[in-house]
């Protein structure tokens, strides 16, 4: 059986490309096709053809990939892939648009339907540095590229979810089922630490949809330590709400060594955002320390209240301030939390996605998909 990947871009090191790892894992002889590839991940997927797009050449088309977006749901179908049995496409965005021959079993592993051209393309384009006229044409090249994913959402034979959250999404913006498998977290990194910890902990990839300016409102009104890892487009103004607040440290980009370090001296882990799934709460709890989580999204899957963390209801620094004294008073179990973030690990997510698409191939070749 032949195998192709197909990856959305390889820019940034997320959630996609944990699952890219542990696909490529599974199928070492299968290339990759992506729009665009920075070269630190030639060195990640080492000895693996990886084939990219027109964008790759254009002039800033690996910094700047964002200005051709209207070009990608072109660049993605001249992906030639007929020469193969089964294409699997990890997407959140353009890979699942990939076109396939009738021979061709195509399975697509969404991470979410496209957030910025569906429910958060408001949000998308309130939070972009642009005057008025220009979020316009944004708004209409948007407006184009929804119709193409629409369209595109059609072409997978099967539908994998990364999550309920995201099932519910596929259903309602593409009007397709969806079996759950959810990501890979790799929890053998981490390992429970004893005491409560020494601060209070927040981070990952720092944009304004993750909503850690609440997190620094509410900690400036608090003398509890907090710190928050990771770098992005939203740090310089996080670092400026911060300013004067000494209980609170920025540490930049950190390794997994430091990371793990972070979450075991943690008291707990403070997740304010809506995330398809979240890696970084399971995270936390791979290394025993509870979460304290908004009640939407992917957290409501992870995180058990009461047990593993707690939630709050309004995402406000009041509502998360209020949360946090309500934490302060109750106790958790590191064991049990550890447990729960188990469930999640590297190894079940290989072991149910190989049977899946075992199980979907052998149907595929007795035309019995449905």
């Amino acid at each position: 059986m032949k195998v192709a990947l197909v990856h959305d871009h390889l820019t940034q090191d997320g959630g996609a490309e944990k699952v890219l790892r542990a696909l490529a894992d599974i199928f070492p002889n299968a290339p990759i096709y992506t729009l665009l590839c920075d070269p630190e991940f030639d060195r990640v997927f080492s000895g693996r053809t990886i084939a990219t797009s027109i964008i790759q050449k254009l002039p800033g088309g690996i910094k700047h990939y964002q200005w051709y977006l209207p070009l990608m749901p072109m660049a993605v179908e001249f992906f030639d892939l007929r020469a193969y049995d089964l294409v699997i496409s990890d997407a959140s965005a353009f890979a699942k648009g990939v076109i396939t021959s009738p021979e061709t079993l195509h399975i697509c592993y969404c991470h979410t339907p496209t957030r910025y051209l569906w429910d958060y393309t408001h949000q998308y384009i309130n939070e972009l540095r642009f005057n008025r006229y220009f979020k316009k044409i944004i708004s209409l090249t948007l407006n184009y590229v929804r119709l193409w994913d629409r369209q595109a959402a059609d072409r997978p034979d099967l539908f994998l979810a990364n999550s309920e959250t995201v099932r519910r999404r596929i259903r309602k913006y593409y009007r397709r089922e969806a079996t759950v498998i959810y990501p890979p977290v790799n929890v053998r990194q981490f390992s429970p630490a004893s005491g409560i910890g020494k601060y209070f902990l927040a981070g990952g990839r720092l944009a304004p949809y993750k909503r850690l300016d609440i997190v620094v409102e509410a900690f400036k009104k608090s003398d509890e330590p907090l710190v928050i890892y990771g770098s992005g487009v939203d740090e310089p103004r996080l670092k400026k709400m911060a300013l004067g607040a000494k209980n609170i440290e920025f540490t930049g980009r950190v390794d997994d060594r430091r990371l793990a370090e972070l979450y075991q001296n943690a008291r707990a882990f403070l997740y304010p955002q809506e995330e398809d799934f979240g890696i970084t709460a399971v995270e936390s709890m791979a290394a025993g320390r509870p979460v304290i989580a908004y009640r939407r999204g992917g957290a409501r899957e992870t995180v058990l209240e009461g047990q593993t963390g707690i939630f709050f209801d309004e995402q406000t620094a009041d509502g998360l301030a209020a949360a946090v004294v309500r934490f302060k008073s109750m106790a958790f179990n590191a064991a049990a939390i550890r447990a729960q973030a188990e469930k999640f690990s590297d190894a079940n997510f290989r072991q149910a996605i190989s049977a899946y698409i075992e199980n979907a191939y052998a149907r595929w070749q007795k035309n019995d998909l449905s």
